[in-house]
């Protein structure tokens, strides 16, 4: 089987390495919609060129429009699109389910494969993405081998698999944190490494603290052979914010295990591979959840969160004057010699600054090796090895002259989209019995999500009563209605006022059990969802085929991420049409979104939570026996497991109880309490649902995204 290695080029350096070392592809961003703003990235020109290039090598192009998009860029979105169907890449690799669409209506020569950022870890996500002009899916990196397998064996999609680079803790395509912590969105390319940062805890009294939530990079090339046999199409290396250098290496490693794969000597193949990525200046490797689902081998709180070979503690420091700036002379533990061009990059001992520097003289004195940098360092700071300075020239891809290389977005005017809500939002457009059903099962009013049946008679005790209630489907809760379908009493919601909410995240190896599950359900009579993964929806539609059920109503979760018209539009035609908004979303944006005020009655509005900045596809190490943690800016944040996840979560709760009333006259009239994977008691529910009904801010809370969006490099 011929399989792709495919690499990652954040700069025209980095693309000259990557071909020059055997890639067959390499993906690739430019200035905008990329989730790698942070990088270099490509120019017009520059994009233009390389995918004729490239094209003239027999080599392929992707490029990355994987973060997703708010309304008012889907103008600009559109010319983007445009100019990339001139240019003609191989693929572009797509997160936003509005993306997808407008691809769909407008660009059907582009061919699209899934970003890992949409969340795809199943064959049933695969197969439903397909069937929108998906050809490929980057999986999830939180999935087995065997998972793996399963996956090529049940669909004709495809299988990108990342084998080498960083890690993110947090399952694909749903971090949070960063967006929390200023709007620097995760899903916007801007993420800000919150699962690298040091952090403080109290274990039962014993200070600890540590980078608890940094994983080690990921190493695959031992088990290359088995994913070519596994059916895998693509091995992807990540590293867009990487050297060319680094990306040089990986390649030539990857390269020869792939082309050595299927001889006999396939030990020696590896052993030498492996030889090659000693200098990769990383983390220490995992390989994560290939072989095991556990984070004990993945995490390790005493490694720093950033790449590099760490060269001890800086022991003595000799400063001077500089032209311009201070210069220091630095001395640290480690016996290695470095020389003049390579790069070491200083970590205080605290973690509150982190820089690199080029070092620009070496002297030795006393039998010491001191180095320059153009900077200030102190004693008891940690120094990193980040690059040896490069004596490697690789040939250009890219001719020198770009002239020829003229084409450009224009001015192109995005034709009208009228979504299926909008249509019939006026009673007098709706039939009656959709009417009907439709205020059945999404009324106006309040809605109340939670994770445990614990203290659910908190919920009823109050004036106010929900009109529904949300209930997420877990271990716990699944048990609690089993039981109650076959003892009664555990659940005084009926089950017409009861929702289901499914986990974001949905593994090849669980959805056995997960159909099993939803069968389960709709049997006993629950017929209401909230799906949070595409793959629940396949699910869904091939259970409502088997049972002959008609009575299904579907709402789509936070998680399907609606930023924009043609996300709620796909979603339309999949037949949801209702709708809670993403908790990372702005009020100026929904409003965008939802034009017509009918239509802002199929949306249910998160007025209060406690969002997962991290969700963990496994239990933290047994370690971990803390609750609390905080950062350098003494932000505290709880962090706790289930039996088979994680979460951390701010203390600081979202809360916008105070512009209830504004919502209601601008016509939202469906308000969401998601009391998630947090314990509540009686005097805490009836101060948040009086700040509801009175509309009161509550103090020492976050307004998350809701007033400011999105951050945007512009904003001063």
């Amino acid at each position: 089987m011929s399989v792709e290695l495919l690499a990652p080029a954040g700069s025209v350096e980095a693309l000259d390495a990557a071909i020059s070392e055997g890639a067959d592809a390499v993906y690739l961003g430019l200035k905008s919609f990329n989730a790698r703003l942070r990088g270099a990235n490509f120019a017009w020109n520059q994009a233009q060129a390389t995918v004729e290039a490239l094209h003239k090598k027999g080599k392929k192009v992707y490029i990355t429009v994987n973060t997703v998009v708010q309304e008012d860029e889907c103008e600009r979105l559109y010319r983007f699109l445009s100019f990339l169907s001139k240019i003609s890449p191989d693929a572009l690799i797509v997160q936003d389910l509005g993306v997808l669409k407008m691809l769909n209506m407008y660009f059907p020569n582009l061919k699209i494969h899934s970003s890992t950022q949409m969340n795809i870890a199943s064959s049933k996500g695969a197969n439903i993405v397909s069937k929108s002009g998906v050809s490929r899916v980057v999986l999830a990196r939180e999935l087995s081998l065997e998972e793996i397998k399963e996956i090529h064996c049940n669909t004709n999609c495809e299988l990108e698999v990342f084998v080498h680079g960083a890690l993110c803790v947090s399952e694909s395509g749903l971090c949070m944190f960063s967006s929390y912590l200023g709007g620097k969105s995760a899903n916007r390319g801007m993420c800000t490494q919150a699962c690298r940062r040091y952090y403080e805890a109290d274990c039962q009294g014993e200070k600890k603290a540590g980078y608890f939530f940094s994983p080690y990079d990921l190493q695959l090339i031992d088990v290359v052979p088995d994913l070519i046999k596994a059916g895998v199409s693509s091995f992807k290396i990540e590293g867009r914010m990487k050297s060319a250098e680094y990306v040089g290496q990986v390649v030539k490693a990857y390269r020869y295990v792939i082309d050595h794969a299927e001889g006999e000597n396939i030990e020696e193949v590896i052993i030498e591979g492996k030889k090659m990525l000693l200098q990769d200046y990383s983390r220490e490797k995992t390989h994560y959840h290939i072989f095991s689902p556990s984070l004990e081998k993945v995490l390790q709180p005493n490694q720093a969160g950033g790449t590099g070979v760490f060269l001890g503690k800086i022991v003595e420091v000799l400063e001077e004057a500089g032209d311009e700036t201070p210069c220091s002379y630095i001395c640290f533990s480690s016996k290695r010699q470095l020389g003049v061009g390579d790069s070491i990059r200083i970590h205080e001992r605290n973690d509150k600054k982190r820089e690199s520097f080029k070092i620009i003289d070496v002297k030795n004195k006393k039998e010491k090796q001191f180095v320059k940098i153009a900077g200030v360092a102190k004693a008891g700071d940690f120094v990193y090895l980040i690059q040896e300075k490069n004596t490697k020239r690789y040939p250009h891809v890219l001719p020198n002259n770009l002239d020829d290389y003229r084409l450009t977005p224009h001015d192109e005017k995005l034709p009208a989209l009228v979504l299926t809500s909008e249509i019939y939002s006026r009673e007098k457009n709706c039939h009656p019995r959709e009417k009907k059903k439709t205020r059945d099962f999404f009324p106006k009013g309040l809605y109340v999500q939670i994770s445990s049946f614990n203290n659910i008679n908190v919920l009823i005790s109050s004036v106010l009563r929900p009109t529904k209630l949300i209930v997420n489907l877990n271990e716990e809760t699944k048990k609690s209605i089993e039981n109650y379908e076959m003892q009664k009493g555990i659940n005084p919601f009926s089950k017409k006022d009861t929702i289901i909410s499914l986990d974001p995240f949905l593994a090849e190896g669980t959805l056995k059990e997960t159909e099993n599950t939803l069968v389960f359900l709709i049997e006993s009579g629950y017929f209401s969802f909230v799906l949070n993964n595409l793959a629940q929806l396949k699910i869904l539609k091939e259970i409502r085929e088997k049972l002959k059920c008609t009575r299904l109503n579907l709402i789509a979760g936070p998680y399907l991420y609606t930023f924009n018209r043609y996300a709620i539009k796909f979603l339309e035609e999949m037949e949801i049409t209702k709708i809670i908004s993403p908790i990372e979303n702005s009020y100026d944006n929904i409003e965008n979104c939802y034009k017509n005020k009918g239509a802002r009655q199929n949306v249910l509005l998160t007025i209060f939570a406690y969002p997962a900045l991290f969700r963990i596809s496994s239990p933290l190490p047994s370690s971990y026996n803390f609750f609390y943690i905080k950062d350098k800016e003494k932000m505290i944040f709880k962090a706790f497991s289930t039996p088979s996840q994680s979460f951390v979560l701010p203390e600081k709760p979202f809360s916008i109880t105070h512009r209830v009333g504004h919502l209601r006259k601008n016509g939202f009239e469906h308000f969401l309490l998601d009391f998630s994977h947090t314990a509540i008691n009686a005097k805490e529910y009836r101060f948040i649902l009086n700040a509801f009904n009175k509309e009161i801010y509550i103090e020492d809370t976050s307004y998350f995204n809701w007033k400011e969006g999105f951050y945007k490099e512009t904003k001063k």
